[in-house]
């Protein structure tokens, strides 16, 4: 990075200003570390001496820039003098967290926005931008809002401004379903989602967490799709949702509450989960078993399964063992795994690592780190899970493959090679094993396919397998 590019710490003394410098610390680490920003926000915020409102306004200022930074680019690139990609890249952040104020926080005054910005700009080290920035934000407060790019012109770029959405995924989009379903996928992306529950039967039924939730004074409705979901209005920090710090329920949207339902695990199953961490569908495998059995939680980060550890002693789990173990190389020295693995099991999850596109509304930082080289590396990974783990399934056992993505590449190509390559698995239709309100949500091919549905819920893509 250019020298100018040093990032400003967030300061105590700078009451005024902390969101802002926090926010803008949390977009340089996402941007030139790549990781998620949730996670980057609660690193960097967890000894901060924000107040709750201060905290509240800096998440915003995050996922509201990484969600709308397309617009936002397109509104700043007409009002500035060079290509932003010809500025270091902390004063483009600094743009983009100005230009969000001005263009979507209708409660933070136009002056105070500018006069925040040029603060931060004032505290980078090197050259001084806060001429820059104070001249192009103030120019965005004068502009009248200039009209949309006309679809008929330009399809892609009508999209790709409006929903914030990259110009290669827009097309790839329009050329698989058509643009009126390529639009309404985009403005789904680009929603912010709603806060879902799913109810942890082993202590609970949903209509006794939804009975306590609403004598909690919180506002509650029953998912549509699931029958273990509740979607919960405004309820502050999770923290205080004692329900949720119970073990009552677990974060989970519902369209990832769809998947476990396919492997039809019973109790006293031998299971498989072959990537686990954080272990929502896990817990949920180890609910609908009645934590009767045996779950093999694997995954390859030690940090996220420590996360898993933790949900699983929250919702009073028994049955599931962590596993730390990679798919690709080494995996056989874990050998808790492989002596497992040996003994036959009867259902195998491989909720496979993908690129996330299926659920850039809650990491939209992914629109802008994902593109379409990433694919072939992507479905060579998931094949290769799929090979190994295929061998330890018994006969008339059950493999389901799901990915949080609606791409080929990741979803019905990793399938059709699969099944090329072991014909003793059998490519059965999912919904028999569905709920009833999610019967819809099938391929002709007979998969899960959740991207696009008139649902308020994730893309997710989930195929099963049996081995006859």
């Amino acid at each position: 990075m250019p020298a100018s590019d040093s990032d400003p710490r967030p300061s105590a003394s700078h009451t005024k200003s902390s969101s802002r410098a926090v926010a803008l610390h949390v977009l340089l680490e996402v941007e030139r570390r790549h990781v998620f920003a949730d996670e980057a926000f609660q690193q960097l915020t967890k000894n901060s001496p924000l107040s709750t409102v201060d905290r509240g306004l800096a998440f915003d200022l995050v996922f509201g820039v990484l969600r709308h930074r397309g617009h936002l680019d397109w509104r700043l690139h007409a009002l500035t003098k060079k290509s932003l990609s010809g500025l270091p890249t902390i004063i483009v952040m600094i743009l983009r967290l100005g230009a969000y104020q001005l263009l979507y926080l209708d409660r933070i005054p136009d002056s105070a926005a500018v006069n925040e910005c040029v603060k931060l700009a004032k505290r980078v080290k090197g050259r001084d931008w806060s001429g820059v920035v104070n001249g192009v934000l103030r120019n965005l407060t004068r502009q009248a809002d200039p009209p949309w790019p006309d679809p008929t012109e330009d399809p892609v770029q009508a999209l790709s401004i409006r929903y914030s959405c990259p110009p290669w995924l827009t097309q790839r989009w329009i050329d698989r379903f058509g643009f009126d379903r390529a639009e309404e996928i985009c403005r789904q992306s680009n929603s912010i989602p709603p806060l879902t529950l799913r109810t942890n039967a082993l202590r609970a039924s949903r209509h006794k967490l939804k009975e306590r939730l609403q004598a909690e004074g919180y506002s509650v409705t029953e998912t549509v799709v699931s029958p273990l979901g509740l979607t919960l209005g405004k309820c502050g920090t999770l923290t205080t949702l004692t329900a949720l710090q119970e073990g009552w329920c677990y974060v989970e949207d519902e369209a990832a509450q769809l998947v476990p339902f396919l492997l039809d695990v019973q109790p006293g199953h031998r299971v498989l989960d072959a990537c686990a961490a954080p272990g929502g569908k896990a817990t949920n495998l180890a609910s609908l078993m009645k934590d009767q059995g045996e779950i093999l939680a694997v995954d390859r980060s030690a940090q996220r399964l420590q996360a898993l550890q933790e949900n699983i002693v929250r919702l009073g789990i028994t049955c599931i063992h962590p596993v730390v173990g990679s798919w690709s190389e080494g995996w056989a020295t874990a050998s808790p795994l492989r002596a497992f693995c040996e003994k036959g099991l009867d259902r195998i999850l491989v909720d496979a690592p993908c690129s996330g596109l299926g659920v850039v509304r809650r990491h939209p930082e992914a629109k802008w780190q994902k593109s379409v080289d990433q694919f072939p590396d992507h479905q060579r990974f998931q094949g290769e899970i799929l090979h190994q783990v295929s061998t330890y399934l018994r006969p008339g056992g059950v493999l389901v493959y799901s990915a949080c993505s609606a791409e080929p590449e990741e979803t019905t190509e990793v399938i059709t090679q699969f099944c090329l390559a072991h014909p003793e698995f059998r490519h059965e239709e999912v919904v028999t094993w569905l709920p009833s309100g999610a019967k819809a949500l099938t391929t002709p091919e007979g998969d899960l396919m959740t991207l696009g549905s008139p649902y308020d819920m994730d893309g997710f893509f989930a195929a099963r397998l049996q081995k006859v």
